[in-house]
């Protein structure tokens, strides 16, 4: 019988043969560590990068009570836990030696941790960003939508989805992927980056979308260069990609904002999208 606590992998399979149905039960606050998991499963454990990921659950009685994934160099990623659970995650992350840039995970989660953090490593935690998880009601289209219509991205969209997530990444502090082609092509093929182009067939905005995992789709990234905004393009692109994602058979459309960001919570929530929960990310 397996002991009780924190166990570590950097074998996606174990790690989803132990929690998969932790994660599955509740697919809305579980959808990064569903989508990332399955993505290293089906592409292989260099997926987001040259280094191992690694994985833990926590375990008691043979039932699985919470999880964290990591893509180096990327934070860790947590899933809900208690204050107490979560201490001991940074406590056991710390004493084996483990480096972490930071967290993202439900606030009070997050928070937990990066108190727990600086108690055994003595880091400095810093806020970075409040997040907030939206999942889809409704789904309404704005009215009247911009001139213009939205397609499935294409090959000759390739050179201009690399960039436009490069932006992106840019734009929210966060990493690019280690191959930005080899991400261009995957959604390329399996048709899941949704672009509006105006009447002359221009291309001025994009939401791609995660794929199908445990009934869940998440809508990322959106993105519009700064020149364009303010036109709703956004709004259009978005509201085209959760029709996308509904047609694909998600029983849950979801997506995450910055908290800081008031134009685009409202602009989603106009469009049909509710609060889930919050999340925290930060940095050590």
């Amino acid at each position: 019988m397996r002991s009780t606590g924190w166990h570590v992998t950097e074998d996606v399979e174990e790690f989803l043969a132990r929690a998969g149905d932790f994660l599955r039960a509740r697919p809305a606050p579980h959808t990064v560590a569903l989508t990332v998991s399955e993505a290293l499963r089906t592409s292989g454990p260099r997926a987001y990068g040259p280094q191992a990921p690694v994985f833990g659950w926590l375990e008691r009685a043979g039932e699985v009570h919470g999880a964290f994934f990591r893509t180096p160099p990327r934070r860790v990623n947590i899933t809900p836990l208690t204050p107490e659970d979560a201490d001991a995650l940074a406590a056991h992350l710390a004493g084996a030696g483990h480096p972490l840039p930071g967290v993202i995970a439900p606030r009070d989660t997050a928070t937990a941790f990066a108190e727990g953090w600086r108690r055994h490593t003595g880091a400095t935690p810093r806020l970075h960003e409040r997040e907030r998880l939206y999942r889809l009601g409704t789904l309404t289209p704005p009215d009247p939508l911009p001139e213009g219509r939205s397609r499935v991205a294409d090959e000759q969209d390739r050179e201009r989805l690399m960039r436009w997530h490069t932006e992106f990444a840019a734009a929210i502090g966060s990493s690019t992927p280690a191959d930005p082609g080899a991400w261009a092509d995957t959604r390329i093929a399996e048709g899941r980056v949704t672009l509006w182009e105006t009447p002359d067939g221009t291309p001025v905005s994009m939401a791609g979308r995660t794929p199908l995992v445990a009934g869940q789709i998440r809508v990322a990234p959106v993105y519009t260069p700064a020149h364009l905004r303010g036109r709703g393009y956004a709004g259009a692109v978005t509201a085209e990609a959760s029709r996308a994602a509904l047609a694909a058979g998600a029983a849950q459309v979801l997506l995450f904002t910055n908290l800081a960001n008031p134009t685009s919570n409202a602009l989603y929530q106009r469009i049909g999208y509710r609060p889930v929960m919050d999340f925290a990310v930060y940095d050590f």
